[in-house]
């Protein structure tokens, strides 16, 4: 309850504050690219219901269809000049403030994912959102911040995403569901808004027990045998 009183004052308190700076980017965007303002794709939210998230429009109103796979990654042709401003401040996310206050998502938690991706979570991970709201930043979010840089210099980036990073992720979440508070929601936003300052900052393994420690730089997309040969 202390946790959504939290999501509430903090998501309508932003969005107020932040309204000329939103009508702005809605203005720019209105008005350059394509003139789409907002994006809206259907997410995995709390207890299993599907929802819509809220960010604004990056990427060409084509980008499904355009053969560039599943992932995003750095130069990515489908992604609009005003676009990678956007995607590279995180400024795109802000809308989800709208989510949190209407109930769909958290300050703080695991990412909500598409269908199709939340079904190469193991199974120990589908619980997660049972327990847990999605959130806007979180510890799978800060620690895979830079996670089109890793996917742009993967050798094969389904093995990357599917075998190197959504396993490490669904670790890193099971870990919040099952220790999340308040201090450490508090810790997550304070950690959120130093890495905007400090990215190649490593603050984050300070709140995470030594067993979840990782060296994601060596996240290649090379599958072991292939390694040793």
């Amino acid at each position: 309850m202390l946790k959504r009183l939290l999501d509430m004052i903090v998501s309508a308190s932003a969005l107020l504050l932040l309204s000329p700076i939103l009508l702005i980017i809605c203005l720019i965007l209105r008005f350059s690219g394509e003139g789409e303002v907002f994006f809206g794709q259907e997410r995995i939210g709390y207890k299993g219901k599907p929802f819509r998230i809220t960010k604004f429009a990056t990427m060409v109103k084509s980008a499904a269809v355009i053969a560039q796979g599943d992932y995003t990654v750095q130069n990515d042709p489908r992604v609009l000049p005003v676009g990678r401003f956007l995607r590279k401040s995180k400024i795109n996310e802000l809308m989800q403030l709208w989510d949190v206050l209407r109930g769909e998502m958290s300050l703080v938690g695991p990412r909500p994912q598409i269908p199709t991706t939340q079904a190469y979570y193991p199974p120990f991970y589908q619980d997660v959102l049972v327990h847990v709201r999605p959130g806007i930043t979180g510890v799978g979010s800060l620690a895979f911040r830079d996670e089109e840089a890793i996917l742009t210099r993967a050798v094969d980036r389904d093995y990357c995403y599917t075998r190197q990073i959504i396993p490490y992720k669904a670790e890193l979440e099971n870990w919040y569901a099952a220790n999340r508070s308040l201090l450490i929601d508090v810790a997550l936003i304070g950690l959120t808004a130093w890495y905007v300052v400090s990215p190649r900052s490593t603050a984050l393994l300070r709140l995470l027990p030594g067993s979840l420690h990782r060296d994601i730089s060596s996240f290649d997309g090379i599958e072991p045998q292939e390694r040793q040969e």
